[in-house]
C-alpha cells in the first residue's frame, strides 16, 4: 500500500511516525513518499509537485498536512484522484471556495478529517454512556486553549482549535440536533506569523437542539487547557454531569468523570476513567495512530471502521460553522504581542509537548 504525505512539516512528520509504527507492528507493507517545497533530510521518496506524485507514485492514501492556508489549493490539485484522503483540520479557511473543493474531491473513495479527539477512549466511553442510557443533553460548555504565541507555523487562527470542541459536542450527542450559533465575541492579534489581525480567541453561545452551549477557545492560552462539560437528564429526570479533560498532564492523557448529586449534596460517581498511554514510539500520537490504522485497514482490507470517519460532508458542515464564527465575531482593536524589532519563534525541532 502506498501513502503520499503532502507537507512533511510538523504535522506531516506526525503522520510519518504513525504510519511507520503501523508498518512495524503489522504485516501490512506500507510505502511512504512525500511532496514538499524542498527536499528534507529523510530517505522517503520526494516529489516536488502533487501532479507528479500522483502519476508516478500512484498512492492509495493521500495525507494533506500542509499549513491551514494551503489546504484548499492542495485539495483542488487532487481533482480526479480516486483514492482515500486524510486531511488535517480544519478543512479550509474562511476565504476558500467550498464548492470548488467539493468538485475537486467528487471522485475520491473515502475521506477523513483529522479530528483526533474522537479517537480518545474517554470520548468514546461518554458517547456510549449517552447512547446506552438515552440521556438528553441540557447544557454543555467548553474551554479549549493552548499557547501558539511564537509558533513558527502559519495558521488561520483559533477556528483551527475550536473545531475539536464543536465536533465533540455533536459527535457525543448525535441525537441532539444541529449546532446553531447565537452570538460570538473574539479578539484578534499579531500572535501568529500569519498576520497582524488573526482571530486568536473567541467566546460563543449556541444551541444544540434544545440544549444551550457556551464555549471559550484560544490560541493564546498561556497553558494548554482542554475541558468539555456536559449536563444531561436521564429517563427518571435525574440530572447527570460529565467532564472530559484532554491532554492533561501529558498529550493523549485524557480523563472522563460522570456523576450525579444527591439531595444532601454528596456526589454519586457513576463512572471514572483515566488514560495514560505509553506505547513506545507513539508519544503524542496514540489517538492519531488509531485514525491512521483504521484508514489503512479500511483501504487495504476493506474493513468497516469501528467508528465512522469524519467524512467530507461532516468536514463541510464544520467548515461552514467555523466560517460563521470567523466572519461574525465582534472584536475590539487588535492586540499587539510583537513589541521588539524581531519576532521570537520556536524552533521546528522544539519538544513535541510545546508544539502539539
Amino acid at each position: 500500500m502506498k501513502i503520499l504525505i503532502i507537507g512533511l512539516g510538523y504535522a506531516g512528520n506526525r503522520y510519518q511516525r504513525a504510519f511507520e509504527n503501523i508498518a512495524a507492528s503489522t504485516d501490512l507493507p506500507l510505502s511512504l513518499a512525500y511532496v514538499g517545497r524542498r527536499q528534507k533530510p529523510t530517505e522517503l521518496p520526494y516529489f516536488n509537485s502533487v501532479d507528479r506524485a500522483l502519476q508516478e507514485f500512484a498512492p492509495d492514501i493521500v495525507v494533506v498536512s500542509v499549513n491551514d492556508h494551503s489546504h484548499a489549493p492542495v485539495l483542488q490539485q487532487l481533482a480526479g484522484y480516486r483514492g482515500f484522503v486524510i486531511c488535517e483540520k480544519p478543512l479550509a479557511t474562511p476565504q476558500d471556495n467550498l464548492d470548488k473543493l467539493l468538485g475537486a474531491l467528487k471522485h475520491i473513495s473515502g475521506f477523513a478529517l483529522d479530528l483526533v479527539e474522537r479517537y480518545s477512549d474517554a470520548s468514546r466511553q461518554l458517547r456510549e454512556w449517552v447512547e446506552r442510557h438515552d440521556w438528553q443533553l441540557v447544557r454543555a460548555s467548553f474551554h479549549w486553549g493552548k499557547d501558539r504565541i511564537n509558533d513558527y507555523r502559519p495558521t488561520c487562527g483559533v477556528t483551527s482549535e475550536v473545531i475539536h470542541a464543536l465536533d465533540l459536542l455533536g459527535w457525543i450527542c448525535p441525537r441532539a440536533g444541529q449546532l446553531k450559533v447565537h452570538g460570538v465575541l473574539g479578539v484578534r492579534s499579531d500572535f501568529s506569523i500569519s498576520g497582524s489581525e488573526v482571530l486568536d480567541t473567541l467566546q460563543l453561545t449556541a444551541s444544540l437542539g434544545e440544549a444551550r452551549i457556551t464555549g471559550y477557545a484560544s490560541f493564546v492560552n498561556i497553558a494548554r487547557q482542554r475541558t468539555v462539560d456536559f449536563s444531561f437528564v436521564d429517563r427518571d429526570t435525574r440530572l447527570i454531569h460529565a467532564r472530559l479533560v484532554f491532554d492533561t498532564p501529558r498529550w493523549d492523557h485524557d480523563q472522563l468523570r460522570i456523576w450525579t448529586r444527591n439531595a444532601n449534596g454528596t456526589e454519586d460517581v457513576l463512572h471514572e476513567f483515566a488514560a495514560a498511554p505509553d506505547e513506545p514510539g507513539l508519544d503524542t500520537l496514540h489517538k492519531l495512530s488509531r485514525l491512521c490504522r483504521q484508514v489503512v485497514h479500511a483501504v487495504a482490507l476493506k474493513e468497516q471502521p469501528p467508528q465512522a470517519f469524519a467524512d467530507l460532508e461532516t468536514a463541510m458542515e464544520l467548515q461552514r460553522l467555523l466560517n460563521e464564527l470567523d466572519n461574525h465575531a465582534q472584536t475590539p482593536p487588535p492586540v499587539r504581542y510583537v513589541h521588539g524589532e524581531t519576532r521570537v519563534l520556536l524552533a521546528e525541532d522544539s519538544d513535541l509537548e510545546s508544539l502539539g
